[in-house]
């Protein structure tokens, strides 16, 4: 009788060693994928920049009286004057060496801004993200737990409006109204940038960087939540169908008890996976959002940078965007394959 309670060791090994294997075979082709992405924005970026109007040298001279001989001589420094196949070996090699180059306007190392900018836009969308995926969580679990009720209908209406609304349409709206002030409504909230001129030092400087923050990212999540909302209602709604949900029920169990310790984890799956993806997005949208309320990120450095045009600038920041982004939704989809055992099985 010991023989087949000693096979079952073996068995339940091999069967969390082919788990992992499949696992780890999975992770290669995804990381794979995600290089090939990658190594596409890269080379697509070096010329799609470069069909963008306007003459960076001619830029950057403007307001100085500089001769055909001074500006042959700034096209010649930043390396302009090289022919375009030369530009684009040059830029290869650099990236693979994480060198960005240094900015046309700024004059410094294109890395060196990314890193000063990288923490505001990481303040900025990861208070946005964690507010959004709380509220979305919250009113979704609410919204699918009684599906067809007036909070039901009341907060899935609001989210599809706000999510239907332009980013910059909803900035501009809140900047007018709770900035500007309109009306009887005055001007509640700073109207751009991280700081007061005259920002004070200690707690008050945390309360000033706070007072910056509130439109911004209420732009964002505005944008941002609907989507974990409605993703969270849709799962929980298949679920409570579930006959698992029916069984429990049946055994006396209260609801709260069910919904909290039955539905909601099962219905948290397809949710951890949108909050992955939307990690790298929500950087990405934040460029429309910094512009408006001159927050000083990786947007706002972007937004400028086109405007010279600084290939250089634009090229960096829109790789590290990019490459975010990509990442993102790798770690998305192997996250979703290690929690659910549905996806491991096919």
């Amino acid at each position: 009788m010991t023989a087949p309670l000693q096979s079952v060791e073996p068995a339940a090994e091999q069967a969390a060693g082919s788990t992992y294997r499949g696992t780890l075979r999975y992770a290669l082709s995804k990381a794979g994928g995600a290089a090939v992405s990658i190594a596409v924005v890269i080379i697509t970026t070096f010329f799609v920049f470069r069909l963008l109007p306007g003459d960076p040298v001619r830029a950057l001279a403007q307001g100085r009286n500089m001769t055909p001989e001074a500006l042959a001589i700034e096209r010649h420094r930043l390396g302009l004057d090289k022919p375009q196949w030369q530009q684009f070996i040059d830029y290869i090699g650099n990236t693979i060496r994480l060198d960005f180059g240094s900015s046309y306007e700024y004059k410094r190392p294109v890395l060196d801004l990314i890193g000063e900018r990288f923490g505001n836009t990481l303040l900025l969308t990861g208070t946005a993200l964690i507010l959004a995926v709380s509220l979305g969580l919250w009113q979704g679990t609410k919204a699918g737990w009684r599906i067809g009720s007036r909070f039901d209908r009341f907060s899935t209406a609001i989210s599809l409006v706000l999510w239907s609304v332009p980013t910059f349409w909803l900035g501009l709206l809140l900047l007018l109204v709770f900035a500007n002030g309109i009306g009887p409504i005055p001007g509640l909230f700073p109207t751009r940038g991280i700081e007061s001129v005259d920002a004070p030092d200690g707690f008050a400087y945390v309360l000033d960087v706070g007072l910056h923050m509130v439109l911004p990212v209420l732009t964002l999540v505005g944008v941002v939540y609907a989507q974990y909302l409605l993703v969270m209602r849709s799962s929980l709604q298949e679920e409570v169908a579930q006959d698992y949900i029916t069984t429990a029920r049946a055994k006396g169990l209260r609801d709260d008890e069910v919904r909290r310790r039955h539905a909601i984890p099962n219905a948290l799956l397809p949710t951890v996976t949108l909050v992955f993806m939307r990690i790298g997005f929500i950087v990405s949208g934040a460029v429309t959002v910094e512009a408006i309320y001159s927050w000083p990120g990786l947007g706002q450095l972007f937004v400028r940078a086109i405007h010279v045009p600084d290939f250089t600038l634009m090229q960096g920041t829109f790789i590290v965007i990019s490459v975010s982004v990509i990442i993102m939704n790798t770690l998305a989809d192997v996250v979703y394959h290690l929690l659910d055992p549905r996806v491991r099985s096919t």
